[in-house]
C-alpha cells in the first residue's frame, strides 16, 4: 500500500466511513505501527478535532457596560471655571495674553478627555464584533463537519472508489454519496492545476448531460476534500469524474478527465 493509498484510508476511517476489507487493511497497518498510517490517522483526527474546539467567549455584558459608564461619567463632570480676570495685581497686558491661553488649554483638555473615551470605546466595540465574526465563522465549520459526519455514518451511503487516469494514473479519490444528503469526496495524487485552472467535480447519470458538483482544491501534496451538496433532480449517479477545466468552473465538461468512478449498481 503506498503513501497515498494510505492518506486515502486515514481521511475515510478517521470520519468514521470506513468499513468491510479496506477497514481491516488499515487497522492492520495501525496494530503494525505503521508510520505513514499512524501519522496519517492522527493528522486527520487533529483536524477535526481542532475544528469543534468551542470559540472563545466574549467578554461579560457589564465589563463593557463599566467602561461605557465611565465614560459618560467623563462626560458629565464639570468644566474647569477659569477666571476671566485676573487677580487686581497683574498688569494690564499679562490680562489681555493670560486668559485666552488659560481658556484654550481647558478645551484642548476637556475635547482630549472625550476623545480618548471615544477612542477607547471603538476599540472595545472593534474587538467584541472580531469576536463576533470569528465565532461565527468557527460555528458554520462546526455544522459543516457535523454535515459530514452525519453522511459517513448514514447506512444508506454508499462508497465509491475513483482511479486515476492518463493525466494522473497515481492519484485517488473516494466519494461518500447519499441522493438526499450529499457527498464528500476525498482525494489525493493529484498534481497541482495550472495558472487559471481548477479541478471540477462531475456526476453522470444514465444518458444525461453530466451535473457540475462543485469545485475542488488540492494542497501542495496533491491531497484536496470537497463536501457536495444534493444535486437537485439527481436520485442516483453511475459515474463521478473530475476534469481539469477553467478557474471559475464551467455548465458542461471541456478538459481532460482526471480521475473516475463507477458506482455499485
Amino acid at each position: 500500500m503506498n503513501t497515498d493509498e494510505t492518506r486515502e484510508l486515514a481521511a475515510v476511517y478517521a470520519l468514521g466511513g470506513l468499513d468491510g476489507d479496506d477497514r481491516a487493511r488499515f487497522e492492520a497497518l495501525l496494530a503494525a505501527g505503521d508510520p505513514d498510517a499512524t501519522a496519517a490517522l492522527r493528522e486527520f483526527e487533529e483536524t477535526l478535532i481542532a475544528v469543534a474546539v468551542p470559540a472563545p467567549e466574549p467578554p461579560p455584558a457589564h465589563v463593557k457596560q463599566a467602561l461605557l459608564d465611565r465614560i459618560h461619567a467623563e462626560e458629565r463632570r464639570e468644566p474647569v471655571r477659569i477666571p476671566l480676570r485676573p487677580a487686581p495685581s497683574a498688569p494690564a497686558a499679562a490680562r489681555r495674553s493670560w486668559w485666552p491661553v488659560a481658556w484654550a488649554a481647558a478645551m484642548a483638555a476637556g475635547i482630549g478627555a472625550i476623545a480618548v473615551g471615544s477612542w477607547i470605546s471603538l476599540s472595545y466595540e472593534n474587538r467584541l464584533e472580531a469576536l463576533a465574526q470569528e465565532t461565527r465563522g468557527l460555528r458554520a465549520e462546526l455544522d459543516r463537519q457535523q454535515s459530514v459526519l452525519a453522511l459517513v455514518r448514514d447506512p444508506t451511503a454508499q462508497i465509491v472508489s475513483l482511479a486515476g487516469l492518463e493525466p494522473a494514473p497515481t492519484a485517488r479519490a473516494r466519494m461518500i454519496w447519499s441522493p438526499p444528503s450529499g457527498g464528500l469526496l476525498v482525494a489525493t495524487g493529484l498534481p497541482s492545476p495550472p495558472a487559471g485552472k481548477t479541478y471540477q467535480v462531475w456526476a453522470i447519470a444514465g444518458t444525461k448531460p453530466p451535473v457540475p458538483a462543485g469545485l475542488l482544491e488540492v494542497d501542495a501534496r496533491g491531497a484536496g476534500s470537497l463536501r457536495v451538496p444534493p444535486l437537485p433532480g439527481v436520485e442516483a449517479v453511475d459515474v463521478f469524474a473530475v476534469t481539469l477545466e477553467p478557474g471559475g468552473g464551467v455548465p458542461a465538461p471541456t478538459g481532460p478527465m482526471y480521475l473516475a468512478g463507477k458506482a455499485a449498481a
